[in-house]
């Protein structure tokens, strides 16, 4: 029986734990049990409207619907205290059996029941709990606001937006760890390294179903997957890179350079966004910046950049003129006042090359079979560098590679830290669990993400597959966007970009 279908029949029987309660209410305890009809005469006692049932049809929302209705059944027995009210939203399975089997327990309809007149203080602490706990289950199960921090995605997205990402296109994810500190992400508030997080419950990866799937092209927020392991006085960098550019040894014996090291869970590992190139099952490689798909070419972004030399006739760029070609990343002197390395899009070059003082624009590519210590996977057998790499297979659930010491470094990280086997690599052999391998069946679906930004993204070129457990939500729509380099009285909000779907 798969979860999605056990979730459905544990919904749909779920007033069966109040059959007591329906009969201390004045109904036939049988009618807990009634599909649909159940839910229909819980309203009833709960003296609430029949179109609320619509609210139960609603995937995620019928979940706080029920924890509503539960509120309001033990309301109906007296239990009017916070404490009261939450046991028996966490212990639903405990608390209704009980007040139903209880003979110290009345059911008296809220009609009849006289008020509850609260203090100021406890309607104070009542409205602020609520909000606090609304505000937690929507950031964390409907959709949640972003910051564009860095310029990966830039022309596509600038640095300064205010996204909403959508976390039930996709489908929620359970919380890997539930308590947690509202609002923040994996730092407490007014502290440099505190986790915002305990460990102490920590709960599998699952997916609610969503809307849709991930396609080709969508924008996508995902937890950085070399975020694992983080060393904490750099936690911009990759702890991986760190250890392959300064050794293991030093980077975890030396807390003033690096701080102290640390582990954290999928949910609280940093966010990411960029976009969804390749599939699980696709075949992709980059020829000369193009990317391939399955052998096709895919469609480059609009508004795709890359770094450009330009050389001049010794003239200089003015901020009038970078404003109007919409030029936003920093400009590099090469050595002298004559050439220039730059970041634009195509239409953007073009319009260079039509500069009167503008001699040359020309486009920086690594040439094939210039290897790059910096791509993954780190392997000097193979000659990819971000311009040109691949041919890659994306690995997918189900699916079975053939395993050998030249492919084991594309996919030892998925073996070991996403899928959690033990990997011991011996000579020529490899060994999963303790056990001489020579294929691999992979468990989860991957993903292969890229910045439109190709010469400054930190993305899969860098650090490989994107597992389906971090895939957080869809990129939705600009709803605020803010330039940095300009004051509130000159054109800061950039209102053009305000409610602009993301594509």
């Amino acid at each position: 029986m798969s979860f999605n279908l056990l979730l459905i029949i544990i919904f749909t029987f779920f007033p069966v734990l109040a059959w007591k309660n329906y009969e201390k209410a004045g109904h036939q305890g049988w009618n807990s049990a009634v599909p649909i009809y159940n839910y229909f005469i819980w309203l009833k006692i709960i003296e609430k409207p029949n179109w609320w049932f619509i609210f139960l049809l609603i995937p995620f929302f019928n979940v706080f619907m029920v924890m509503l209705m539960v509120v309001e059944m033990v309301k109906t027995f007296g239990k009017n205290g916070l404490g009261e009210q939450v046991l028996a939203v966490l212990f639903p399975y405990l608390y209704l059996p009980w007040l139903g089997f209880s003979a110290n327990e009345k059911y008296i309809p809220l009609s009849v029941r006289p008020k509850i007149k609260k203090t100021t203080s406890r309607e104070w602490i009542d409205a602020i709990l609520f909000a606090v706990i609304a505000a937690s289950i929507i950031r964390m199960f409907i959709f949640e606001m972003y910051t564009i921090p860095t310029s990966s995605m830039e022309k596509s997205l600038l640095v300064g937006d205010f996204l909403l990402v959508s976390k039930i296109a996709y489908g929620p994810k359970a919380p890997n760890t539930p308590i947690a500190f509202p609002f923040v992400h994996h730092t407490l508030p007014l502290t440099n390294y505190t986790p915002s997080f305990l460990e102490w419950i920590k709960l599998p990866f699952y997916r609610f179903p969503g809307f849709e799937t991930i396609k080709h092209g969508d924008v996508v927020v995902f937890n950085y997957p070399d975020g694992d392991t983080v060393a904490l006085k750099v936690q911009e960098d990759s702890y991986y890179r760190l250890v392959r550019e300064y050794g293991w040894k030093r980077v975890n014996s030396e807390p003033e350079t690096f701080g102290n090291i640390m582990y954290r869970p999928v949910d609280k590992r940093e966010n990411y966004i960029k976009r969804c190139i390749g599939l699980p099952g696709d075949s992709l490689q980059i020829i000369d910046q193009q990317v391939y798909l399955n052998r096709k070419i895919f469609e480059t972004p609009l508004h795709a950049q890359s770094t450009y030399r330009v050389r001049t006739d010794g003239s200089r760029f003015n901020n009038k003129l970078l404003s109007d070609l919409d030029i936003t990343e920093d400009i590099l002197p090469e050595g002298d006042d004559a050439n220039f390395f730059l970041t634009l899009t195509k239409s953007t070059a073009e319009k260079m090359k039509q500069l009167p003082f503008v001699q040359m624009v020309e486009n920086q590519v690594d040439p094939k079979l210039r290897g790059s210590a910096d791509v993954f996977p780190y392997d000097s057998t193979f000659k990819w560098n971000r311009d040109n790499y691949g041919p890659i297979w994306i690995p997918k659930a189900g699916a079975t590679a053939q395993l050998n010491i030249k492919n084991i470094g594309l996919y030892k990280r998925i073996i070991s830290n996403y899928e959690l086997n033990k990997l011991v690599i011996n000579g020529d052999k490899i060994y999963i669990n303790d056990k001489e391998a020579k294929s691999y069946t992979f468990k989860l679906d991957y993903y292969w993400m890229m910045g439109d930004n190709r010469h400054n993204s930190a993305d899969s070129r860098y650090w490989g597959f994107v597992p389906v457990d971090h895939i957080v939500g869809k990129a939705s729509y600009v709803w605020l966007s803010l330039d940095k380099n300009k004051s509130l009285f000159s054109g800061k909000i950039r209102w053009s970009r305000m409610f602009r779907s993301v594509k």
